[in-house]
């Protein structure tokens, strides 16, 4: 049975279930029509006992969140599958854009920086919020950050995202689950290292985005490592930088290395990096996004023709269908670490299934 939840858009009741059109932390993304409206929206579900514990998060985050930087969340519905187990579905809304990674992939594999420099502040303003609310993203990539028609920026996917204060108790430190999720090649030094969650590994997270906008890449170079252990060690352990676009402004690469800053205590916060002239002064140079055809912005993000292909399933009738070198790593790094990640099989580029930092 659905579970009304409190949001302004009316929860669907009865619902048409489309084609696939990304994936989550865990399980997959459908489009899906409202068939009392005729509306879309997004239905993202799990069955795993981890996706569950995934999408929980992801609902008891979401569902007290209301910003024009979040993507909205419309409701939620609770069923029991034949097999037993319990299916637990999440209703958001629907991007017409996409993601950024689909956006850059669609206009040549990058982006131009003066379009980086209006979707970093549309980032930042979702940070903002957040962060505002004791909120810490964890797994901020060009993959969970939303893009709608007329060039509005909206976070998405919180099923790794915590809480770290309680603003309604005099800013008090709440509890924290001893697992962190996210995606190794986004994650701050300090949180690899198995350190005190905060809010600066969200700006950290944020560069290598930026550069992931700007080349196209990982935020660590093109080619995956195989070594993933030796890939993270780097990252926590050494003091090396990802690598910055080459053809980025002073500005852009000055933005850069505020975010990128080892040293979390010099690393610049979300209300610093809004007057950074990189931010500031780019929303005054475009009032527009005339860079992109919006008219020839995809339905989807699959491709142009979905709503000619649909494919539509009645949801209240079926079921779910569905080389690094590691020489070059700092001494810096102790038996303590190597331990903790030893055994831990990890998607450096993905968050499907994202390793625990904390034991």
């Amino acid at each position: 049975m659905a579970e009304i939840c409190k949001c302004s858009c009316p929860q669907p009741t009865k619902w048409l279930k489309g084609k696939v059109i990304g994936s989550g932390s865990f399980g997959n993304v459908h489009l899906a029509m409202d068939k009392a409206t005729g509306g879309l929206f997004v239905l993202k579900s799990d069955d795993s006992e981890a996706g569950l514990k995934c999408l929980e998060n992801e609902v008891e985050i979401l569902e007290n969140l209301d910003s024009p930087h979040i993507v909205k969340f419309i409701g939620k519905d609770l069923s029991s599958e034949a097999n037993g187990k319990n299916k637990l579905s999440l209703f958001l809304e629907y991007m017409t854009g996409g993601s950024l990674a689909d956006v850059a992939e669609k206009f040549g594999g990058s982006l131009d920086e003066e379009v980086i420099c209006l979707y970093t502040k549309g980032i930042l303003k979702g940070l903002k919020y957040l962060h505002e609310n004791g909120i810490v993203h964890c797994d901020l990539k060009c993959k969970n950050i939303l893009l709608g028609t007329s060039g509005e920026i909206k976070l998405a996917d919180f099923g790794c995202t915590k809480r770290i204060k309680d603003n309604k108790v005099n800013d008090s430190p709440k509890s924290l689950s001893k697992s962190i999720g996210g995606t190794p090649l986004w994650m701050a030094p300090e949180i690899l290292r198995n350190e005190e969650l905060d809010f600066s590994a969200d700006i950290w997270s944020l560069g290598c985005t930026i550069i992931e906008m700007a080349t196209g890449k990982t935020p660590w170079g093109g080619d995956i490592c195989t070594n993933h252990l030796a890939a993270v060690l780097k990252i926590a352990c050494s003091n090396e930088m990802p690598q910055f676009p080459s053809h980025f402004s002073d500005d852009g690469l000055d933005f850069l290395a505020k975010c990128l800053e080892r040293n979390t205590k010099k690393r610049w916060k979300v209300e610093q990096l809004l007057h950074h002239p990189f931010v500031s002064k780019g929303s005054e140079k475009i009032k527009n996004l005339e860079k992109i055809d919006i008219a020839s912005t995809p339905a989807s993000v699959l491709d142009g023709g979905i709503f000619s292909e649909m494919d539509f399933s009645d949801e209240s009738s079926s079921d779910e269908d569905e080389s690094m070198n590691g020489n070059a790593l700092s001494t810096r790094c102790d038996r303590e670490f190597w331990n903790s990640t030893r055994g831990v099989k990890m998607d450096l580029e993905s968050s499907e299934s994202w390793i625990n930092v904390r034991n």
